[in-house]
């Protein structure tokens, strides 16, 4: 995450992460789960969520994977300290009764829509942000409200399609698995949008590659367009 007095004004600071196969795909046929990361990058994920304010995830993961989204401190060789809260990006309001980020254990946040008409326990903090869709920014701007400066974001492929395509993050990481999982099916790093011009793609700048276990992480900071040069 970033550094003291590096947060970005009116939002925290941004760091997604995931773990893909070589052909990008962060699972198997059909969405089923997959462990693509290493025990060493399991240990750097749980070392971020450690690190961070909130997690976020999608609604499409919970109903999929029931994530508890908490810090496996096990995995750390640390006693168990405080957990980060749970952001669930939920537009529609499908997140499951029985879902263990509903559980209670950890402070957690809906982001949902106007057009939501799901009421959630009372434990559970519910924030519109967006009329039919969540509005990122807008979320983004609430979550600073609430003191949460450091952000990272876990999944699936349509949120990190949409947090990568505008450009709401400060960096990016992606632990490749040396496998290739192919087919139509698997649900690639990003899906929505397409990019159908050069002027579309989300460009980004390599920052480091670092070999953990058998496969390695690569990490990623958006691309800013050139500060326009005075005239002399």
């Amino acid at each position: 995450m970033s550094g003291p007095g590096e947060f970005p004004a009116r939002r925290p600071a941004v760091w997604v992460n995931c773990a893909a196969s070589l052909d990008g795909r962060l699972a198997l046929a059909g969405g089923k789960r997959a462990q693509f990361s290493s025990p060493e990058d399991l240990v750097r994920v749980q070392r971020m969520r450690a690190n961070a304010d909130a997690i976020l995830v999608g609604v499409g993961t919970v109903v999929k994977d029931d994530p508890s989204l908490r810090v496996h401190w096990e995995l750390l060789g640390e006693p168990p300290g405080k957990n980060p809260t749970r952001v669930i990006v939920d537009a529609s309001g499908r997140t499951p009764e029985g879902a263990r980020v509903l559980d209670g254990s950890t402070p957690t946040i809906i982001a949902t829509s106007e057009r939501s008409q799901r009421s959630f326990p009372p434990h559970v903090h519910a924030i519109v942000a967006g009329k039919t869709r969540v509005d990122l920014g807008e979320l983004f701007s609430l979550l600073h409200n609430l003191g949460i400066r450091r952000l990272m974001v876990e999944g699936g492929a349509e949120v990190l399609s949409s947090v990568l395509r505008s450009g709401l993050f400060d960096r990016f990481t992606i632990y490749y698995a040396p496998v290739v999982v192919g087919g139509s099916t698997a649900p690639p790093v990003a899906s929505g949008e397409e990019s159908r011009l050069p002027m579309d793609e989300v460009e980004m700048d390599l920052v480091s590659l670092e070999r953990f276990g058998e496969g390695y992480v690569a990490t990623y900071t958006p691309r800013r367009p050139p500060t326009p040069q005075r005239p002399s």
